[in-house]
């Protein structure tokens, strides 16, 4: 039998190896050591596939689980206790045996204009996409952002970038580098320190961001009483119904990090749960947007207007946008297992082609 005085479990936390997720995973340490002094917290990071394969691009490279997997396999195994995510690097659908266990209050979710250091135009300083001159370079990894900017700025050049914060920032304020400016998740930003670096935020209707941006997630076993009831404590509320309401509109859609999904959520005091959703063709020519609201009283109330909100894009015209963009993947990359620079440069070449407003 178990003494009563053994001393209190303690619980690793493993994330990635990035600077990022390893601040990340000291936000998530510190409020649990604060919420639970008496616990011992310890931290573990790795690489996972999305990390060592910077040369090509995420369209191309498949889903979300190039960001978790390698670290789902060492929760499973016992390894480690906890993961911290990026809610939006984590799948809809986890393996089995996993479960989401927190998520923590949202930065702001916004994605945000980076424009090169020093960088003017007719002798003025760049503060808007509307400054940026015809074929201006900008850079993003994002197909979402690149599909729904092109219906408004269809003489930008979209053009894929990889790498840490640090190794994108160096690639745009290189005075011999194509980029003009870049486009980045604005609480990456913040939370490396970085925040002066914002031009300005892209806000919907222009652009909507992706599912999950600006949250933090907890991944534990499903089984793991005593991580869950750990997690309880961080759990922000209003973050998690707008979060889970994305998440299940994304599953519903069959949607990963290289789908065009964009949202947006709100929840006011009344518990109104309002969240539209926007589905758009890569190459910007075909956009759905619908909005849905609702009161909710707990998150699987909040899952569910999340999925009608999804049935809804499918029935008005994106379930033909989905099954276009699945149909040039599958054509970009058949035949290998591995991707080669050809099929890189083709994706490439997609996201470089001034498209035309709708």
């Amino acid at each position: 039998m178990a003494s009563t005085d053994s001393p209190p479990r303690s619980f690793v936390l493993a994330s990635r190896a990035s600077a990022l997720a390893q601040i990340q995973t000291h936000i998530v340490l510190d409020a649990l050591q604060a919420a639970f002094p008496a616990s011992t917290f310890s931290t573990s990071f790795m690489s996972t596939q999305g990390d060592k394969n910077q040369a090509q691009a995420l369209y191309l490279l498949g889903g979300k689980s190039l960001w978790t997997k390698e670290l789902e396999v060492a929760l499973l195994d016992g390894a480690v206790d906890m993961l911290v995510h990026s809610l939006k690097d984590v799948p809809t659908v986890l393996p089995p045996g996993c479960a989401v266990g927190a998520i923590l209050a949202r930065e702001d979710p916004a994605d945000s204009l980076v424009v090169k250091a020093g960088l003017r135009v007719d002798g003025r300083a760049v503060a808007s996409l509307d400054d940026l001159p015809k074929a201006a370079v900008v850079g993003t990894s994002s197909v979402r952002r690149v599909a729904q900017l092109k219906r408004k700025y269809p003489h930008l050049i979209f053009k894929d970038v990889r790498g840490n914060l640090n190794t994108r920032l160096a690639k745009l304020d290189d005075p011999e580098g194509p980029y003009a400016a870049l486009i980045l998740a604005k609480a990456g930003l913040v939370r490396l320190g970085f925040g002066a670096r914002v031009t300005a935020d892209i806000l919907p209707p222009t652009l909507y961001h992706a599912v999950g941006q600006g949250a933090l997630a907890v991944e534990i076993r499903a089984d793991d009483e005593a991580a869950r009831a750990l997690c309880e404590a961080l759990t922000h509320r209003p973050t998690q119904w707008k979060c889970v309401a994305e998440r299940a509109c994304l599953r519903v859609l069959e949607g990963g990090c290289s789908v065009p999904v964009g949202v947006h959520s709100e929840l006011d005091e009344s518990g109104k749960l309002t969240v539209v959703g926007t589905i758009t063709a890569i190459d910007g020519a075909l956009h759905v947007e619908h909005e849905v609201a609702g009161i909710v009283r707990s998150a699987e109330e909040a899952e569910a207007l999340g999925a009608q909100l999804a049935k809804v894009l499918i029935e008005t015209g994106g379930r033909e946008i989905l099954d276009a963009v699945t149909k040039d993947r599958e054509s970009r990359t058949a035949g290998s297992g591995e991707k080669t620079d050809v099929e890189v440069h083709k994706i490439e070449a997609v996201m470089e082609q001034p498209g035309s407003a709708v």
